[in-house]
């Protein structure tokens, strides 16, 4: 389900793949057809900036992890507002308005882990994936940043301009979603806990985790706080 009537209402039915392996419906809300938010939404032809040094910004996001009241640490994420200043922009406006405090993450792979919808702090797993922000959808930023281990990539629907408010960190080189996902940041601490995070035990047939893996918070801290 959309906040955004305008995206929900150009939003079409989609049976997404997983990209190494596994299969996921796209899942409707109401009399809407929504669509799931991946990093596996299919190539896309867009403006792919090349060459940029990506350039961290003064304030770093950190990244308040835990499951059943266990914490599972913090990731820390410098960002990248010369490689995509719109994404960065909106991840930071969220953040400071708290809208990632109790979101899950809804999707955890052995190269991927995947939050940001605020539909994962309902009951319902079916819908995950398929929430975004109050705000409007944002215009793809492509750029020639590899997605390697630890990089951040903004998910999105098939239609390329449709970042919004879900997240992705990339635990191992995935080359095939190059120029093709929103890269906005890296992580730069806890790439550890990213990938014990990979590993939690999931639904039967899923790729969502059971229990929940929560975001207890994200803040914004000096980025020369960290090393």
């Amino acid at each position: 389900m959309s906040n955004n009537p305008s995206a929900r209402a150009r939003k079409q039915t989609l049976a997404t793949t997983l990209g190494l392996v596994l299969a996921l419906s796209a899942a409707a809300c109401g009399g809407d057809q929504t669509q799931t938010r991946d990093y596996d939404a299919g190539a896309k032809n867009a403006n792919v900036r090349r060459g940029v040094k990506p350039e961290p910004d003064a304030e770093a996001a950190v990244i308040e992890v835990e499951s059943g009241g266990v914490s599972y640490g913090r990731i820390v994420i410098e960002l990248y507002p010369n490689v995509a200043p719109k994404m960065v922009e909106r991840f930071k406006t969220l953040a400071r308005e708290g809208f990632y405090n109790g979101v899950a993450f809804h999707r955890v792979e052995r190269n991927v882990i995947q939050g940001g919808d605020p539909l994962s702090k309902d009951g319902d797993p079916a819908n995950d994936g398929t929430g975004d922000s109050p705000y409007p959808d944002l215009p793809a930023e492509f750029s020639d940043i590899e997605y390697e281990p630890g990089v951040v990539g903004a998910a999105r629907t098939n239609d390329p301009n449709s970042a919004n408010s879900q997240f992705f960190i990339t635990l191992a080189p995935t080359p095939q979603w190059n120029n093709q996902y929103t890269v906005f940041g890296r992580v730069i601490e806890g790439l550890t806990q990213a990938r014990i995070i990979s590993g939690a035990p999931t639904r039967p047939g899923t790729v969502n985790p059971d229990p929940k893996i929560v975001i207890k918070s994200v803040t914004l801290q000096p980025r020369a706080n960290f090393k």
